[in-house]
Order: structure tokens, then C-alpha cells, then sequence
């Protein structure tokens, strides 16, 4: 860089012990926001809302300020301008953390207002520094670099739609202008002298790294800013090496086209969603993992960068290499499948729902279904026709729905604000979809051998004593969505309602809205640990019931269209490529749904009333809902998500082989939708469960999600008992309230009656008898 006639070329030298101390500083100031960042993590991972995250960036932002002042006592001329820098990105990240604010699933609508905090914080840095952004020019070196760095994200990222794209490519060079116009301003000494010491170049270095660090610390949504901890240190020297060969009126520009490939590019290609904290402990890291490994792929490119922007000088050497790379990083995305924009999709949820309380009292208990289906899916036709005549006009794609009168969309944020404002429209609320892997997932395995004896947990409900009645849940048909389910498994393969005397049929029995697989699978075991609980050979509640089923988690993630289409096949199913709408069958459906899931507003997008219709629905067509409670306790008011928070299900909270309540399990009164509900109904056993995994092994699990599923298996029981009393919810509910056994432990009670363990501990034996005797 040449100096400009405004610009000081006071060269500045410390001592040995100066930058030592001053590296001192930085590396004391990193590693204590080093752990910040796992401290954010363990925020993240144990539920501890936005504001908790908030705290801890303002922290590191704190720490970083007092690293400023140090670094500014200690210097003098250019280097102390280091200091400036850092105080001046500072209010960046300060600002753009309050995005988290917003739910995580509102993904778009948090780049939006990130790119408008950064337009307006580059346009305030422009004003006071009067920077220039304007003096474009030809850098191949910039470019070449660039797409070199790019080059981990093509080969493991997926596009988001073409507003996400955009969304990021830009805030990334918002960025870029941010740090340019604070260097530009007052460059550093190397970029102005031919010449400068060692100790010069590696205090400069360290400190853009640290600039870029400050100005990416709460970039992007959820746990995105995680990845550039791994790539900033290194992209503070590249960019030092780049602006040694860039005049000072073209600094901000090349800055600005830094910012898109360093932080747009990773923005872009990478799928916020995946970056859920939770999702970094559960049954499939892959995505964040494949996200981490990009980052330090990126930073292992730029020292490579690095050696070529100092070496190579000729442009037309780093025109070739750009032009390489961009082909190659075509080949990468295009050749793995995921060139294809993944766009936004919209749960739209209309005003006009299906009235269905009169159908309630029919008698027979098909038609009564047949009777719900009809009106339901004439309902949804009639009022739906002015609205997908429109999308259609525009060009917008869709699914209907008629469990609840909706319609899934796929668009960007304006189309979503146009729906909004439509009187037919009750509420839009986000359906998050995960991007695709470039790499298939792992199957988890467990490592227990089967059980020898009856498992405890169905020993403390009494189910053998059901058993030894004859009574084993014969004729009952179990509606399982989850994970799936591996229908291979001995627990599971001879209750699977597709086996027939020819061979084994999934047409009416399966179905795998996320990937269409054909037949029953479970990669995470979590649906198949929860079956086999409900129906399992020998670990099961009701080993003779048969089962259908219907993947509504991809990756241990849900959203209410996805539960939707579960629940209208587990209701009325349909063959494959059918119409749900013309070709479902509700005499082949489900008696019992068993829902171990939860569509929580703040990752998944429900609202506490977006599926309230669907479980309506099912209870005038006399199917039965069981949902687990959640695992959020041990708080007051921490059942807060849907299903589980409905009056229409019966809800249930674990206790662990004492009878105690789990500390894990969550409790009323429902505030989320401002009922006080009391909540749960029951509680069953729900730790050191052991049940089926996949690939024919067993494993233990806690939570909610293993204590559901023994409720169901009771309904099972008491139906099989008495199928008069299949279809009559009320009824079935009272006999599990009144002959639940009464909670003794002292903190039943602690957040109100009925809101820790509701009726009571389950107790089939007695449900089966109050059943036999009516």
C-alpha cells in the first residue's frame, strides 16, 4: 500500500518484552473467551433461553475491551491504532447478539436484521472514518484466495434458497466494508512502509485476527459465529498479506470482497438449523461435526493463501488459479447433489377450521372415522380453493392439509409477510428443513444384550398381571411417528401390520415424508426404543398389538407440517405417491398415537396452537393421543410445547424405578398458551428403561419419551379388554385417572395440584380390571 498524504507513516518499533507482553494479553484475552464459548455451548445444550447467550457475548465483549486498553497503555503511533480498531468493531457483535432473540427457527428473518444492523453500522463507520467503498478494481489474488477458502464449505454445504444466499453473501461483505473502513483509517504500519521488523508484522497480524474475531462473534444464527473462532486467527494474516499489495483508496472494496468469500460463503453453505446446540449431543452431530471440519479445512487453506499472496505477484497466475478453483468448486457442490437451493418453507394455518363435535356421538366406530375423514377433507377442498388458486398464479408450490385446515409453503420472507396480512390466514409460523448431508448417517447401535427377565418398568405397572389374563393388546393397532422404526428387529418385526401370510406389504403401514424411503428404517433408534416399550416381544406393554408407522424426526428434528403428514397417514392412511386427500383409508388406521416428540415455538416453529385442530380432530374420531411431557423440568411451567400442552391428549411425565419424579421431567401449569392447563395427566416409568435399538440390539434410555409410550401400551390393553370402550376417550381416560396409584414423594404437588405427576403412578392392572368390569 502507498501512503496517502492523510495518513501517518510513523513507524513505531517495541521491544522483545513489549510484544511479548502485548501477545501475552491477546493470548490470556482468547482462551478466556475461548471458554466463554464453551460456556455458551453448555448454554445452549441445557435449554437456558437467548438471554443467557446474550449475557455471555457481552461478557467476551467486556474481556475484549479491557484487552484494548491494555494493548493501548502499552503501545504508541500505528500499533496503538490496533486498540482503536478492536473498541470500534466492539458495538457489532453487541448489537447483532440481540438477533438470537428471535426463535432459532426464524432463521431468514434474523439474517435480514443482521444485514440491516450491519448496513447501518458500515454506513455510521463510513461517515466517521470517511472511508471510500466506492474505487473498485480487478483483485485476482482477492479472488483467487477467496475461492480457495471456499473450497471446504462447496464440498460439505447446501444452499439455502436464493434469499438466503443472498442475505449472507451480503452481511458477509457488510463485514468486510465494516473492517475496511477501520483500516483504511489508519493502516497498518506494514502496509506502509516497504519495509517493517518481524515484531511489527506479527503484533499486526495478531491483531487483525483479533479484529476479525470481534467483528464475527455473533455473526449468523444459532451456533454459525462457533465456526469462525477456527478460521479468523488465521484470515487476520491473510488479510494482512493482501492489503500490502492494495492501494489505500481500493482497501474498503477489497475488504468488502474479502468479507463475502471469509463470512458469506460459510454463511450461505451452511445450515443454521444444523447448528443447534442440542443437535451437537444427539444421535446425529454429523452436521455440526461437517461444519466444524469445514471451518478448520478454511483455516488450513488461508495459511496456504497466505504463502501464495506473498510469493506470487504475477496477476494472471491467481486469474488462473480463481478460475480453477471456481471450477472446481462447482464440480464439488454440483457433483454431490446439493447445488439445488433448499428455499424456506411456511406452516400457513387458516381461520376457518373444520367444525366436528357432532360426529362424535356416532356409534360405529368406523364410520364415526370415515365420518371425521369426510367432513375434514371436504371442509379443507372448499375453504382452501381461493388461496391455492393464487399460489398457483404465482407460481408458488405447496401441500394442503386437512387435519388441520393449513397449507405448507414454500417462499421467502415476503411472499410470508403478503400471507400474513390475508383474512383467511390465522397464523404463518416457520417449518425449518434440514439441508442435506453430503455424507449418509450413522445408525446408532446399543451395546445391551436382551432382557432375561420382565424389564422392571412393566413389572411396576402391573403388566404381567395383565398378561396372565389373556389379555396381551390383540386387536389394537398402535400409530407410531418418531425416528422411525427398524421393522427388521425381533421386538418389532411379527407385530408389523404389513406382514401378511405373502410376505410383508408397506402399502397402507409406512411412510417417510422427509425421504420416501419404502420401507420401515430408524437411524437413531429413539422410535424404536419407544415402540417396542408399547408393543415389544418381550420389553413391550402390549406385545400382541400390531403397529404402523410414519418418520416425522429427520435428525432429531421436526417441524408441525412434518408432524402433520404423520399424523393424517397414522389417521387415515394412504398407498404411495396417493393422495391424502381422496385416497386415505381411515378404517385402516390407528386406535392409539404414541407422540415421544415435542414441536417446541423456539427451533421447530409451532405455536402453542397450531396443532390443536389435528388432535381435536382425533379425539372426535375417537383415536386416542398419548404425548410425552417433555424433558425440561425440573422448573414450573416448563411443559410448554405440542402436543404434550393440549387438553385433547393425555400427557405424560416420568418417575424413575422408586416412583419419584424425574428431575428431567417437565411440569405445569401450561403458560404457553396462557391456559394454566394442569399438566401432566400421568406418570409412568421413564429412566433406565431398556428396550429394542436397531440392527436387533437394546439399550437404556431416560426421559419423557420412554414414560408415553407405557400409557399407550395400557390403552392397548384396556381396548383389547373391552373393545366397547374402543373410541370412547373419556371414558378411557377416567379408568387411567381413577386407578392410577396415588404419588407419596413430597414434591408432587410443588407447582401446584395435578401439575408434577397429575392422577397419579399408572397402574394397568387395575385399569385392565376396571375395564373387565364395566
Amino acid at each position: 500500500m502507498k501512503p496517502s498524504d492523510n495518513l501517518t507513516t510513523e513507524q513505531y518499533q517495541p521491544s522483545w518484552a513489549t510484544g511479548c507482553l502485548l501477545i501475552a494479553v491477546v493470548t490470556l484475552g482468547l482462551g478466556i473467551n475461548g471458554f466463554l464459548r464453551l460456556v455458551e455451548i453448555g448454554v445452549g445444550l441445557f435449554g437456558v433461553d437467548s438471554g443467557g447467550r446474550i449475557i455471555i457475548v457481552w461478557i467476551s465483549l467486556a474481556i475484549g475491551a479491557a484487552m484494548a486498553g491494555i494493548w493501548f497503555g502499552l503501545t504508541s503511533g500505528t500499533l496503538r491504532h490496533t486498540a482503536v480498531r478492536w473498541l470500534a468493531g466492539l458495538p457489532l457483535p453487541a448489537i447483532l447478539v440481540l438477533t438470537s432473540l428471535l426463535p432459532s427457527a426464524e432463521s431468514q428473518l434474523q439474517m435480514v436484521i443482521q444485514a440491516g444492523i450491519c448496513l447501518g453500522y458500515a454506513l455510521i463507520i463510513t461517515r466517521l472514518t470517511r472511508c471510500s467503498p466506492w474505487q473498485w478494481r480487478w483483485w485476482p489474488a482477492v479472488f483467487s484466495s477467496g475461492l480457495l477458502l471456499s473450497l471446504p464449505w462447496l464440498a460439505i454445504g447446501t444452499p439455502g434458497s436464493w434469499l438466503d444466499t443472498g442475505l449472507a453473501l451480503l452481511t458477509g461483505g457488510l463485514v468486510g466494508w465494516v473492517g475496511g473502513c477501520l483500516l483504511a483509517w489508519r493502516p497498518p504500519q506494514s502496509w506502509q512502509q516497504p519495509s517493517v521488523s518481524i515484531t511489527i508484522r506479527l503484533i499486526e497480524g495478531v491483531g487483525l485476527s483479533v479484529l476479525l474475531l470481534i467483528l464475527s462473534r455473533a455473526l449468523g444464527v444459532n451456533s454459525t459465529a462457533l465456526l469462525f473462532l477456527f478460521s479468523a486467527p488465521v484470515g487476520g494474516w491473510l488479510l494482512l498479506s493482501l492489503g500490502r499489495h492494495t492501494a489505500v483508496a481500493t482497501v474498503v472494496p477489497m475488504t468488502i470482497l474479502f468479507g463475502m468469500f471469509f463470512f458469506g460463503v460459510p454463511l450461505a453453505l451452511t445450515d443454521s438449523d444444523t447448528l443447534i446446540t442440542l443437535l451437537l449431543f444427539s444421535s446425529f452431530p454429523e452436521g455440526f461435526h461437517l461444519a466444524v471440519l469445514a471451518a478448520i479445512g478454511q483455516a488450513l487453506l488461508a495459511l496456504i493463501a497466505i504463502l501464495l499472496v506473498q510469493f506470487v505477484r504475477n496477476p494472471r497466475i491467481h486469474a488462473v488459479g480463481a478460475g480453477a478453483m471456481a471450477v472446481f468448486g462447482l464440480a464439488l457442490i454440483i457433483g454431490g447433489g446439493r447445488a439445488t437451493p433448499q428455499g424456506d418453507r411456511w406452516f400457513v394455518v387458516l381461520r376457518d377450521q373444520a367444525v366436528l363435535g357432532d360426529l362424535a356421538t356416532i356409534t360405529d366406530y368406523n364410520q364415526r372415522r370415515m365420518a371425521v375423514y369426510q367432513r375434514l377433507t371436504n371442509h379443507a377442498l372448499t375453504t382452501q380453493t381461493d388461496l391455492r388458486a393464487t399460489l398457483d398464479r404465482i407460481g408458488v408450490r405447496y401441500t394442503p392439509y386437512y387435519l388441520v385446515n393449513a397449507l405448507e409453503v414454500e417462499a421467502d420472507l415476503p411472499v410470508r409477510f403478503w400471507l400474513q396480512q390475508l383474512p383467511e390466514v390465522a397464523e404463518v409460523m416457520p417449518a425449518p428443513h434440514l439441508r442435506p448431508l453430503p455424507v449418509g448417517l450413522s445408525t446408532s447401535v446399543g451395546n445391551e444384550p436382551p432382557p432375561d427377565e420382565t424389564p422392571w418398568n412393566l413389572v411396576a405397572i402391573g403388566a404381567p398381571e395383565v398378561w396372565a389374563l389373556g389379555i396381551r393388546g390383540a386387536g389394537i393397532v398402535i400409530g407410531q411417528a418418531d425416528s422411525g422404526v427398524d421393522g427388521a428387529h425381533p421386538e418389532l418385526r411379527d407385530s408389523y401390520a404389513g406382514q401378511t401370510p405373502n410376505g410383508i406389504d408397506h402399502v397402507y403401514h409406512w411412510l417417510d415424508p422427509w425421504t420416501n424411503a419404502p420401507e420401515p428404517y430408524d437411524a437413531s433408534g429413539h422410535g424404536t426404543h419407544t415402540l417396542a416399550t408399547i408393543l415389544g416381544n418381550r420389553v413391550g406393554v402390549a406385545p400382541e398389538a400390531t403397529w404402523i408407522g410414519c418418520v416425522n424426526l429427520a435428525r432429531n428434528l421436526g417441524n408441525a407440517p412434518r408432524y402433520l403428514d404423520c399424523m393424517q397417514f397414522l389417521f387415515a392412511p394412504y398407498p404411495p405417491a396417493g393422495d391424502p386427500f381422496r385416497d386415505g383409508d381411515p378404517t385402516r388406521g390407528a386406535h392409539i398415537l404414541n407422540n415421544s416428540w415435542g414441536c417446541p415455538t423456539d427451533f421447530e416453529g409451532c405455536t402453542p396452537t397450531s396443532l390443536q385442530p389435528a388432535v381435536q380432530a382425533l379425539r372426535a374420531a375417537g383415536v386416542f393421543v398419548v404425548a410425552s411431557a417433555g424433558n425440561d423440568g425440573p422448573s414450573c411451567s416448563s411443559l410448554n410445547a405440542p402436543l404434550a400442552i393440549y387438553d385433547d391428549v393425555m400427557t405424560v411425565g416420568a418417575v424413575n424405578s422408586a416412583g419419584q419424579l424425574a428431575p428431567f421431567s417437565s411440569v405445569g401449569p401450561v403458560t404457553s398458551d396462557g391456559s394454566l392447563r394442569p399438566k401432566p395427566d400421568l406418570v409412568a416409568p421413564g429412566t433406565n428403561i431398556l428396550s429394542a435399538f436397531p440392527e436387533q440390539s437394546y439399550a437404556y434410555a431416560d426421559g419423557t419419551s420412554m414414560a408415553g409410550p407405557h400409557v399407550a401400551g395400557a390403552v392397548a390393553l384396556i381396548w383389547s379388554a373391552n373393545p366397547a370402550l374402543i373410541g370412547d376417550i373419556e371414558t378411557t381416560e377416567q379408568i387411567l385417572r381413577e386407578t392410577a396409584r396415588p404419588y407419596t414423594h413430597s414434591d408432587g404437588d410443588r407447582c401446584g395440584v395435578g401439575n408434577g405427576v397429575g392422577a397419579g403412578l399408572l397402574d394397568v392392572a387395575a385399569a385392565v380390571q376396571r375395564a373387565l368390569n364395566r
